[in-house]
């Protein structure tokens, strides 16, 4: 089969005016970013129109190193209801260059179920990366440059700094760092540090807006450090919330683009899901859900880390509410959590398949007790074995799950008929219930943490790292307690130890920190040894990306 960009690039694209046409969008909607991309005005969101549509959500048990495809199952799942006749629209992430670049090589789907054109998105797409970097980064230079010019007047005066630089790259070198060196007129040194753009506050900020005056309030309420009173310091204090307001204003707008059979994708925001909220927009969910009748949305890594947050955070904001979730499961990832070598998950091995389906049981518990109907979509794969498909066929079914092979990786939206039958059948006569969430605002922090580590996790105490039990007094100091709780930890565990495959039991679970992100309006909470900037890979996919002929080689 030929590579993903090959394939991409053999696929003729509609004009994008085409594509809004679809949706009963007119061309003076758009802003145009050349002939098949462009953003389309947030305004145009109809909360009428948002009511009549049919929310999917796509997510995943425990991924492997490689992932489990669940971009690929969406779009497929977009294509195949198409084929059905039905108007589906899909919701997803944009991707960032760190991945990109570093161990995925793209994040754009795979196969014949990709959206397109797959080089401008997984590279500058519309430049909403840089303008979240650019704000971010502005926004610490006019701290630095308040810092240094009110030295001794009777302004504030910080004693703490929490605001960091981002660049949308990995690079661990940046994790830790000094600035200001090389005398006085080059500023204040002070110990500081990187994150990834996809782990900016003004990221979370940018995916959770409801509009322009939403946005401005939140970068108003970014919290950025302490002064010698130990008063909190936040941007309205700066003055500068409009300024940064004006770098975003474009990028708030979400992103059109098409699949590879010519359906309309809104992708807009990039958040990780082991570090952040990873859910697209807000704003691309509820223009997909104002022009589709059926909407196909997908949360970062497995269900305990980006399902979860998208229904505690995203639709307890929204007010969103599936009509169905799609649980994606390989047998590579089945066995590997049945204790499979990883070099032997590409080989039949039943009993490691059926010992892994504990770890599907727990998501899919998970993803019931959240009130959702679920679909588990077996992503098929050459090596699979009729018997290990049956197996875990019958297991759904024993289990209050409904079952479908997915093979839109190789068929694109005919191979994912099977798949989009049966969450139409499901939304028809079993569709989830109202969102129920884990934890209640009006819980303490440590109650919200604990409920998501016992509840969802597994988990059978938490503690708190003398630097998380200052911040926890903090906040409750600040009166931030009411606000929901982002845990950032592993997503290759239910627990804060990314070697405890499977289903980790009865563990403690170690809050390393506490962040205060009161511009995106949660709290994360830091698990294990999360970096919040991850480093490159020893063979980092930037050594297979190159231009050969003009052509771009090695995104995929």
């Amino acid at each position: 089969m030929k590579s993903d960009i090959e394939l991409a690039r053999e696929t003729k694209l509609k004009p994008i005016t085409e594509i809004a046409k679809n949706l009963q969008l007119n061309p003076d909607d758009l802003m145009p970013y050349g002939k098949f991309k462009a953003k389309v005005n947030y305004e145009l969101i109809s909360e009428e129109k948002m009511q009549l549509s049919n929310l999917i959500l796509v997510t995943a048990i425990t991924p492997t190193k490689a992932g489990i495809g669940k971009t690929t199952t969406s779009i497929s799942l977009a294509q195949g209801l198409e084929l059905l006749g039905k108007k589906a629209v899909l919701a997803l992430r944009e991707p960032s260059l760190g991945p990109c670049f570093g161990m995925k090589g793209g994040a754009t789907g795979g196969g014949y179920s990709q959206v397109l054109p797959m080089d401008e998105i997984n590279l500058h797409f519309t430049g909403d990366f840089h303008a979240i970097t650019s704000a971010n980064n502005m926004l610490a230079a006019l701290l630095d440059n308040y810092i240094y010019h009110n030295r001794g007047t009777d302004k504030p005066q910080l004693k703490q700094v929490i605001w960091k630089r981002v660049l949308d790259v990995n690079d661990r070198s940046l994790r830790q760092m000094v600035s200001g060196l090389g005398g006085s007129a080059n500023g204040i040194p002070a110990e500081t540090g990187f994150d990834i753009t996809a782990a900016s506050e003004i990221m979370a900020i940018l995916c959770l807006a409801k509009d322009l005056e939403d946005l401005e309030n939140r970068i108003n309420n970014i919290l950025l450090g302490y002064t010698v009173e130990n008063a909190p310091f936040y941007v309205r204090d700066l003055g500068v919330g409009g300024a940064i307001t004006v770098l975003l204003k474009d990028a708030l707008h979400p992103n059109l683009v098409q699949t590879m059979e010519g359906g309309a994708a809104f992708v807009h925001g990039g958040p990780f899901a082991n570090i952040a909220h990873g859910c697209n927009s807000l704003m691309a969910t509820r223009m997909a859900m104002s022009t589709g009748d059926y909407v196909i949305t997908e949360a970062g890594f497995g269900a305990d880390l980006g399902a979860e947050k998208f229904f505690d955070i995203k639709c307890r904001l929204a007010n969103l509410n599936p009509k169905a979730s799609v649980l994606v499961v390989t047998s590579q990832a089945l066995k590997m959590h049945g204790g499979v070598d990883v070099a032997d998950i590409s080989k039949p091995h039943t009993e490691g398949l059926e010992n892994g389906l504990l770890n599907v049981g727990v998501h899919l518990k998970n993803l019931q007790q959240f009130g959702q109907s679920v679909v588990v979509a077996f992503n098929q794969y050459h090596f699979d074995t009729e018997a290990e498909i049956e197996l875990v066929r019958k297991w759904c079914e024993g289990h209050g799950a409904a079952f479908a092979l997915n093979n839109g990786f190789t068929q694109g939206g005919k191979g994912a008929i099977e798949l989009a039958e049966t969450v139409l059948k499901t939304i028809e006569k079993v569709p989830s219930a109202n969102v129920k969430f884990a934890y209640a605002l009006e819980d303490s922090i440590e109650d919200k943490i604990r409920k998501v580590v016992v509840n969802v996790y597994g988990g059978k105490f938490i503690s708190f790292s003398p630097k998380a039990s200052l911040m926890l007094k903090r906040i409750n100091r600040l009166g931030l307690n009411n606000l929901p709780i982002c845990i950032a930890k592993t997503q290759y565990s239910f627990s804060d130890n990314p070697t405890h495959l499977g289903v980790a039991r009865d563990f403690e679970f170690k809050i390393a920190d506490l962040i205060i992100n009161s511009g995106a309006g949660f709290i994360v909470a830091v698990a294990g040894e999360m970096m919040r900037m991850p480093g490159l890979p020893k063979s980092p996919q930037a050594e297979q990306i190159f231009l050969q002929n003009g052509e771009i080689e090695g995104l995929s």
